[in-house]
C-alpha cells in the first residue's frame, strides 16, 4: 500500500468541455478553485502552483482540499502549449510535509518532463486538511479527489492561459495505484466528458477484504503502518464505533498515536517504532477469525469500497497493471482479481506481450519477480521501479518520444 513509491481514448480539454465543474453545488458555501502560490523548482526545471479546490469529504460533504500544479519549462517555452496532461494520484504517506502541496512532489517532478502538465492531488487528510485523520484507501473518497483536482486544475490553467493537448494520462502507484483505479471506476460513473488516454496503476491494494485476509492469514506485513492506517480510516469514516482497544494490543495503543496521527513521521521512520512485522503482535486475536462479529463489520464496508466488482467499466480504456508477485505488503492477488474482473467485463487481459497494450478494452498485466533490494527497498518498493519502467513507455508510446529518464533503485529511494 506504500512506496518508501487499446485505442486511444482521448480527454477533453477545457476548451472542449467548459462546463466541466467539480461536483460540489453552489450553495455549499466553498470557496472556488484558487491559485495559492506559486513554487519554483529550479533543480527540477517546473514551476509548481499549489491550489485549493472544492470537494468533499469521507462523509459527502462539502470541503476544501489542496494539491499541486506541476508544468515543465518546456511547456512555457512553446507558448504555454502542454502535449496533455497527467493525472498522478500519490502513495501512502504519514508525514504531514510528505504531500504534493506541502513540497514532496517526488516522482512527478520527472513526469513533467515530458511536456505534460501534472496534477497532483493531497487527499483527504493532508495539505489544507492536514488536522484530520487521512482517509487511507479509501478508494471512493480519493478518486473524487482526484477527479475534482483535475477539473478544478483545468479551469485554473486556462486562466493563466495555458493549453494541452487530448493525452491524459491516469497514473499511481501503491495507495495511489488503487485510486487510480477509483478514478476508472468513477469517471466510468459519472463523468462522461473525462477521457483517459491510459491508466498505468502499480501494485494497489484493489480489494481491501482480500488484502486483510491474505496479510492476516500470513501473519506479517512488511508495512504494518498500512494495515492500522486502513483499519483506522475505514472504521472512523464507515462510522463503525470500534474502540482502538477492540482493534489492536498494547503497547501499540499508545504508539498509534505517537507514530502515526501525530504526521511527524514519515514511513521510513515508522516501521520498527510502530509496531513489529508479526501482525499477531499488534493485533486484537478477534480479528484473526473472520467470522467473528468485529471482523464481519469490517469485511462489510471493506467490500462496499471493493474496486474487483460492482461497477461496469467503459469499453474502450486501456490499462496496465503492474505488481511485483513477491509483494509483501500489497499482495498479487489484487491485481489477478482486477484483471479477472475487467476479463469477465470483456476485456482482453494480457501479459508479456507489450506490442499491443495500446487497444481498446485491453488489461496489460505487467508481472515483475524481484526480491527485496536493500533495507529500504523491499519487495513494495523495488515493484514500483516496474511501475516507473511501464508509465515510460507508455507516455514515450502515445506522444512518440524517446525516454526521457531513468531510475534506479537507489534513485526511488530519494522519490
Amino acid at each position: 500500500m506504500a512506496v518508501s513509491s487499446a485505442t486511444m481514448i482521448t480527454s477533453c480539454t477545457v476548451e472542449d468541455n467548459p462546463s466541466s465543474e467539480p461536483v460540489v453545488e453552489p450553495e455549499s458555501q466553498v470557496p472556488a478553485a484558487r491559485i495559492t502560490e506559486t513554487i519554483r523548482k529550479e533543480e527540477a526545471k517546473a514551476t509548481v502552483y499549489n491550489f485549493e479546490y472544492p470537494s468533499v469529504d469521507p462523509y459527502g460533504n462539502p470541503v476544501t482540499l489542496s494539491g499541486s500544479i506541476i508544468v515543465g519549462d518546456e511547456v512555457e517555452a512553446d507558448g504555454k502549449q502542454a502535449s496533455g496532461m497527467v493525472l498522478y494520484n500519490h502513495f501512502t504517506v504519514f508525514q504531514k510535509d510528505e504531500c504534493p502541496s506541502r513540497g514532496d512532489l517526488g516522482i512527478v517532478l520527472k513526469v513533467v518532463g515530458s511536456k505534460l502538465i501534472a496534477v497532483a492531488p493531497d487527499y483527504y487528510g493532508f495539505g489544507v486538511t492536514g488536522d484530520k485523520n487521512q482517509a487511507y484507501c479509501m478508494s471512493r473518497t480519493n478518486a473524487q479527489s482526484s477527479v475534482d483536482a483535475l477539473l478544478a486544475a483545468r479551469q485554473l490553467l486556462k486562466e493563466k492561459g495555458y493549453k494541452w493537448g487530448d493525452f491524459l494520462f491516469n497514473l499511481g502507484y501503491s495507495e495511489g495505484g488503487q485510486t487510480a483505479m477509483g478514478v476508472v471506476r468513477l469517471v466510468a460513473e459519472k463523468y462522461p466528458d473525462i477521457k483517459i488516454t491510459h491508466t498505468v496503476a502499480g501494485a494497489g491494494p484493489y480489494d481491501i477484504g482480500e488484502t486483510y485476509r491474505q496479510l492476516v492469514s500470513s501473519g506479517e506485513t512488511s508495512m504494518p503502518s498500512t494495515v492500522i492506517s486502513t483499519l483506522l480510516a475505514y472504521n472512523e469514516y464507515n462510522e463503525l464505533d470500534v474502540d482502538n482497544n477492540e482493534m489492536f494490543l498494547d503497547p501499540i495503543l499508545d504508539n498509534i498515536l505517537i507514530y502515526l496521527l501525530s504526521k511527524d513521521y514519515k514511513r521510513d521512520d515508522l516501521e520498527g517504532k510502530l509496531a513489529s512485522y508479526k501482525i499477531a503482535d499488534w493485533i486484537n486475536p478477534i480479528l484473526f477469525d473472520f467470522n467473528s462479529d468485529l471482523s464481519l463489520k469490517f469485511m462489510e464496508v471493506f467490500e462496499k469500497d471493493n474496486l474487483s466488482k460492482g461497477w461496469k467499466p467503459r469499453g474502450d480504456e486501456r490499462i496496465s497493471l503492474v505488481h511485483n508477485t513477491l509483494d509483501a505488503c500489497v499482495p498479487y492477488a489484487n491485481t489477478t482479481q482486477m484483471a479477472e474482473f475487467f476479463k469477465q467485463a470483456g476485456f482482453t487481459v494480457d501479459e508479456g506481450r507489450t506490442e499491443d497494450r495500446y487497444v481498446d478494452g485491453k488489461v496489460f498485466v505487467y508481472s515483475v519477480n524481484v526480491p527485496a533490494l536493500s533495507e529500504k527497498t523491499g519487495t513494495h518498493e523495488a515493484g514500483a521501479i516496474a511501475f516507473v519502467a511501464e508509465l515510460v513507455i507508455v507516455v514515450c508510446h502515445y506522444l512518440d518520444i524517446k525516454p526521457w529518464f531513468s531510475l534506479t533503485a537507489e534513485e526511488l529511494e530519494g522519490v
